[in-house]
């Protein structure tokens, strides 16, 4: 029980919590070796490898096309946070940090900052390997700015996501075998190729799918090439509705992993 002088501080307690997960990042080279080095090879064998062999209908080059959606496969990726907080959780350090006089926040709210940041370096990384593969940004500072921007918003609100299926999961073993369910999401979306030439029933699936939004937005902003919107309100505002995206999964997942996480397991 805290007293008055040591009540909880939500932005200072977050912002130890975040130091905390750096601290951890220090001591795994190896890690973070392998972390930054995916997305790199998701960018060279894609540019290389499928770069002149896929057309974009009336789009233009596809190394283009498809640079802005790996940033967005890069983005909206809850495995990492899923993984370690579900190791937390298993090793007993979510209980250790409940009984601390912090804010029930603090920790989800530092790792998600400590991912963003994190998120910023891949990103990075990913831009200078699409320059060297042919991907260019053809619009404005302000508009590619807005997209990297946009980016780091939707991996904020996707840790949300990744630490509340983490805590519910509670074991890190399980957590990792459940990464192999992103990628059906991904190929579920125009993020590797347009949406039209699927049968019209999943073709509505993909074209609502938030990545779909997602990577449209990024294109749009970034003046790559685009894929037909098929009449799909999203896909016709893009920016809009990955907005609107965001700010629904940060309203569902943000209490939901305070809440999960402030609740002592029974």
């Amino acid at each position: 029980m805290s007293t008055v002088g040591d009540r909880p501080r939500p932005l200072t307690d977050g912002a130890a919590a975040a130091s905390r997960i750096f601290a951890k990042l220090r001591h795994d080279p190896a890690g973070i070796a392998v972390t930054l080095a995916v997305p790199v090879v998701l960018v060279l064998v894609f540019g290389y490898v499928f770069g002149s062999a896929i057309a974009v209908p009336g789009s233009g080059d596809y190394r283009e096309y498809l640079v802005p959606g790996l940033f967005v496969l890069i983005a909206f990726n809850p495995i990492p946070a899923m993984i370690s907080m579900a190791r937390d959780a298993g090793r007993g350090s979510v209980d250790r940090f409940r009984s601390l006089p912090i804010s029930r926040a603090a920790i989800p709210f530092g790792q998600a900052v400590a991912t963003a940041a994190y998120g910023v370096v891949c990103l990075l990384l990913m831009a200078l390997c699409g320059l060297v593969v042919g991907w260019r940004i053809n619009s404005g500072i302000g508009p590619a700015l807005a997209a990297f921007g946009l980016l780091v918003a939707i991996q904020y609100a996707c840790t949300w996501i990744g630490m509340y299926l983490g805590l519910v999961i509670g074991k890190e073993d399980t957590a990792s075998q459940l990464s192999v369910l992103v990628f059906p999401l991904a190929m579920l979306s125009n993020v590797f190729v347009p949406t039209a030439g699927m049968p019209a029933w999943l073709r509505v699936i993909a074209d609502w799918n938030p990545l779909s939004a997602f990577a449209a937005a990024a294109r749009t902003l970034l003046g790559n090439p685009t894929s037909p919107t098929n009449g799909a309100w999203p896909l016709e505002n893009p920016i809009l509705s990955s907005v609107i995206w965001i700010a629904l999964l940060l309203a569902v997942f943000v209490p939901l992993c305070v809440l999960r996480y402030s609740r002592p397991d029974r």
